[in-house]
C-alpha cells in the first residue's frame, strides 16, 4: 500500500490494504477527494482497493480544490497539474500496476484522466487498464496527442448529462470522436440530466471495469 509514500500526495483509501486490482477517482473543480470516495466503492466492489486523489490546489472560492485553475485564461498551471498527476500515478504504480489501475474521473477530473491516459506530444500514454469521464472536456489541442500508438486499444467510457449547465453535452461527442479517431475503444452513454454522474449507470460501468480487469 502507498498511503504513506509522500509522492502520492493527499488521498482517501478505502478497500483492502493489499490488492490486485485499483481504482483512483480524480474529482471535479472546487469538489474534494472524498466527494467521489462513496461512489468509488459501490462500483468497485469489497476486492478492490478504491484511492481518492486530492487535488492539489486551493479552489479560488475559498472551498474545495482545484486540479488547475479555470479561471485563468489559457490555464497556465494545466502542464504543472498534469505532470503532478503522472507522478502521483506513477507512485501507486508501485504496489499495483497501472494496467491493473482504472481512472475515473469527474468533469474537470476527466479532462486531466483522458488527458495523461492518450499522453501527449512530451510525455507516453499512461497503461491504463481503461478511463471512465464523467462529463469531461477535452484540454486544448489535446487531440494531438491521442492520434499516437499508446492511445490504440485504450478502453474508455463516457458518461455526460444531456442538460448539463456547466459543461456542454456536446464536449463528450467531440471527446468520443476524437477518441475514436486515436484508435481508442470509447462508448458515450449518456442521460436526461445535468452536471452530475447518474445512478442509472452505474450497473453499465462495473461492467465496464470488470472487461478493463478481465
Amino acid at each position: 500500500m502507498d498511503a504513506n509514500n509522500p509522492a502520492v500526495g493527499e488521498a482517501f483509501w478505502s478497500g483492502p490494504e493489499h490488492a490486485s486490482r485499483r481504482l483512483v477517482l480524480l474529482h471535479g473543480w472546487g469538489a474534494d477527494a472524498d466527494d467521489l470516495l462513496e461512489l468509488g466503492e459501490l462500483l468497485a466492489g469489497p476486492e478492490v482497493q478504491v484511492v481518492a486523489l486530492r487535488a492539489p490546489g486551493e479552489h479560488p472560492a475559498g472551498m474545495g480544490r482545484q486540479w488547475y485553475d479555470l479561471q485563468q485564461p489559457q490555464w497556465p498551471e494545466l502542464p504543472a497539474a498534469l505532470r503532478d498527476l503522472r507522478t502521483r500515478l506513477g507512485a501507486l504504480s508501485d504496489s499495483v500496476p497501472l494496467a491493473q489501475t482504472v481512472l475515473l474521473g469527474f468533469s474537470q477530473g476527466a479532462a486531466l484522466a483522458l488527458d495523461v491516459s492518450c499522453g501527449n506530444g512530451e510525455h507516453p500514454a499512461l497503461p491504463l487498464a481503461g478511463v471512465i469521464a464523467c462529463s469531461g472536456y477535452p484540454h486544448p489541442d489535446w487531440q494531438r496527442g491521442i492520434i499516437r500508438p499508446q492511445a490504440q486499444d485504450l478502453a474508455v467510457l463516457l458518461t455526460h448529462g444531456e442538460q448539463d449547465p456547466v459543461v456542454p453535452h456536446g464536449a463528450s461527442v467531440e471527446l468520443e470522436r476524437l477518441l475514436k479517431l486515436g484508435g481508442a475503444r470509447v462508448e458515450l452513454l449518456s442521460f436526461s440530466g445535468g452536471h452530475t454522474i447518474d445512478p442509472d449507470l452505474f450497473g453499465p460501468m462495473r461492467s465496464f471495469m470488470a472487461r478493463c480487469w478481465a
